[in-house]
């Protein structure tokens, strides 16, 4: 199988990247950079069957190199590119809709010329603050369209529907998953999301951030889990829109206590303002994946925390 994956330098890409070489793919990782790294595709860069190329999807995929990389073939496009994070996608607005959109796009003819299967990678954001416990597929989400978080919620809603739409006109083989909170290594420690912000904190001694009274839930999933679930649904031929993440719903002050546990820290918590349209509730109904995959999360909270504990700590030493 030969494979392009966009975003395949972020924290999930690169993860997804590594699955596909052990399994015996080619791999053609395509990243601008501007949330990834090439540290994160480690040993990869050096393997011959792994291509990167530098390579915004927005601008479509006509330059040169990367034309060169993509005509021996495509098999597999998963549209991964995107800033993830509030911290990305708040400083990059118009790249964010631009992912989602031209990029979504580019990706859709990419996969339509080589007759290959596209996954996106959608978000539980397209449910913004739900006024329904778990969300189901089925559920169309409470979404403003112009507030804050809107550049990435709405770019992925887009996705969706440009994706939805190549597949009923061209007859395209498109996949839709939405991802629910994914963490683990490779997260940056400033990314604005909840587990490496806390982490962060916890390991410098600083206060643990807790945004509003920390009653809000996220349901974390581990992001060798979430690989496994993406790779499952892409060679199911599923159509979507699949929920994947974990179920195990905790409130962000459990988080942090829970965090601070791990690291042994003596950080305390303290309060500040909660941003504007921050959901409520987030959690994700598995139904839909277990019974058509056979997939669900294997990796507990705290196995998985200490993991991401472990990496955390280890780049800390390096740094020092």
């Amino acid at each position: 199988m030969r494979a392009v994956v966009t975003g395949g330098a972020g924290f999930v890409g690169s993860r997804v990247c590594e699955v596909l070489i052990n399994s015996g793919a080619e791999v053609v990782c395509l990243d601008n950079l501007l949330t990834g790294a090439t540290a994160n595709l480690g040993g990869l860069l050096g393997h011959p069957a792994f291509r990167f190329e530098h390579c915004d999807v927005a601008d479509g995929f006509g330059s040169r190199a990367v034309a060169a990389a993509l005509r021996p073939g495509v098999d597999l496009v998963l549209h991964l590119a995107s800033p993830a994070s509030p911290v990305d996608y708040l400083e990059h607005p118009i790249e964010t809709l631009d992912a989602g959109s031209r990029g979504t796009r580019a990706a859709l003819e990419l996969a339509e010329r080589h007759d290959a299967r596209l996954v996106l990678a959608s978000t539980s954001e397209v449910y913004g603050d739900p006024q329904v416990h778990p969300q189901t597929e089925d559920y169309w989400g409470n979404v403003s369209s112009v507030g804050p978080r809107s550049v990435y919620d709405e770019s992925k809603r887009f996705g969706e529907a440009l994706t939805a739409g190549y597949r009923r006109a061209h007859g395209t083989d498109t996949g839709i998953v939405r991802i629910f909170n994914t963490y683990g290594p490779r997260m940056r420690e400033r990314d604005g999301r909840v587990v490496p912000t806390f982490v962060r904190q916890a390991l410098a001694g600083e206060p643990l951030t807790i945004a509003g009274d920390g009653s809000q839930t996220r349901s974390l999933c581990y992001v060798d889990d979430l690989v496994d679930g993406l790779l499952a649904f892409a060679r199911s031929g599923h159509p979507g829109p699949m929920n994947l993440g974990n179920p195990h719903e905790l409130t962000v002050r459990r988080i942090a206590e829970d965090v601070i546990r791990a690291t042994g820290s003596r950080s305390r918590t303290e309060h500040v303002e909660r941003p504007v349209d921050d959901p409520g509730m987030r959690c994700p109904d598995i139904t839909l994946a277990r019974t058509e995959l056979g997939w669900a999360p294997r990796v507990a909270w705290a196995d998985g925390l200490a993991r991401t504990v472990s990496w955390f700590r280890s780049r800390s030493r390096g740094a020092a």
